[in-house]
């Protein structure tokens, strides 16, 4: 098992969903010591077994990296969960062994979200500087979207099906040692398709860590989401809240332009916030966790991962925690 206390921040590799030679080499040409896999390609219908979990962290340290955590499983997996559906008893002890098996194997992070309509975006084809593409979101263009699960889900509804979760997972968290880090709502808008959509303020997050108070439970800190919010306007204030609490476990470090109504994600350095900012304080908030890229805009040639836009924004965000660290 990863001892999580006796690192520093650090800069890490992630967002895809095996570990191949070319991924390895990646991460270890970037100067990355530590992977994140998103919605790991691993056998299971509906739960991810023991020797498959430990066989992929073993895999990782004979190639000297750290399996710092895994990002999201299916939504199969969990989705009548969230919307309290028949059926959410038996995902939930999928679920609970899911953790364990992780536990059991020394994967010390799961990332999750409570998206049971997932990410939107109303382009996926925004030029931004000097021609790359990245996406856009607008609102306007999806007020009046259908619903998309039958019927609209309130948000004292969705508060109801996420504390049921919620308890009955912290103590199988806590037993087997695994950390479940919560995701903003992308983009963090009350409602989209008919779902009230419950992470997407401070106020969401406070009352999921207050409700929920174990030390296995914190966030996937997603600075582009947060950057979302109030365009970027609260960004700092969420760090020093819930940093000091130990309560950031990751962070996706990217950024947009514009606000939660609508934005563009765009190169990092260029968007709403001074990410040698973000990071110094960060720093001084106690965050000993990874930073790693999250989406990024595809420059000229790039393949589908986008290995040219990744290593642009881990060089960037290797200058900045280095410039930090010489500062500080």
């Amino acid at each position: 098992m990863i001892n999580l206390d006796s690192l520093e921040m650090r800069v890490g590799i992630g967002q895809f969903n095996e570990l191949t030679d070319e991924q390895i080499a990646f991460s270890r040409q970037c100067g990355a010591d530590d992977v994140l896999l998103n919605t790991a390609k691993l056998p299971g219908e509906e739960r991810w077994e023991f020797k498959d979990l430990l066989r992929l962290r073993t895999h990782a340290e004979d190639n000297n990296l750290r399996l710092f955590a895994l990002e999201n499983v299916p939504t199969k997996f969990y989705d009548k969960i969230m919307i309290g559906a028949e059926g959410r008893e038996q995902q939930l002890e999928n679920m609970q062994e899911t953790v364990r098996n992780m536990g059991r194997a020394g994967i010390p992070i799961l990332g999750y979200h409570w998206m049971p309509n997932s990410v939107w975006r109303t382009s996926w084809e925004r030029p931004v500087r000097g021609g790359a593409i990245s996406n856009a979101f607008e609102m306007e263009l999806v007020k009046d979207a259908p619903l998309t699960h039958g019927r609209a889900y309130s948000a004292d509804e969705m508060w109801a099906n996420y504390d049921w979760y919620l308890s009955r997972m912290m103590p199988v968290c806590e037993e087997y040692n695994v950390r479940m880090a919560l995701h903003p709502d992308d983009p963090p808008v009350p409602s989209l398709g008919g779902i009230a959509r419950l992470f997407w303020n401070f106020e969401g997050f406070k009352r999921a860590m207050e409700s929920h108070a174990s030390p296995m439970h914190g966030l996937d800190f997603c600075h582009g989401c947060w950057s979302e919010m109030r365009g970027g306007a609260g960004v700092m204030e969420a760090i020093e809240y819930f940093g000091p609490r130990g309560r950031i476990f990751y962070v996706h470090l990217r950024d947009v332009r514009g606000s939660a109504e609508n934005f563009t994600e765009c190169f990092i350095g260029e968007g709403n916030m001074n990410i040698f900012k973000v990071v110094q304080k960060l720093k001084q908030s106690g965050f000993k966790g990874l930073l790693i890229d999250d989406h990024v805009p595809h420059m000229v040639n790039d393949s589908p991962w986008g290995h040219r836009g990744r290593a642009f924004a881990t060089g960037y965000i290797s200058a900045m925690l280095q410039a930090v660290n010489t500062v500080a």
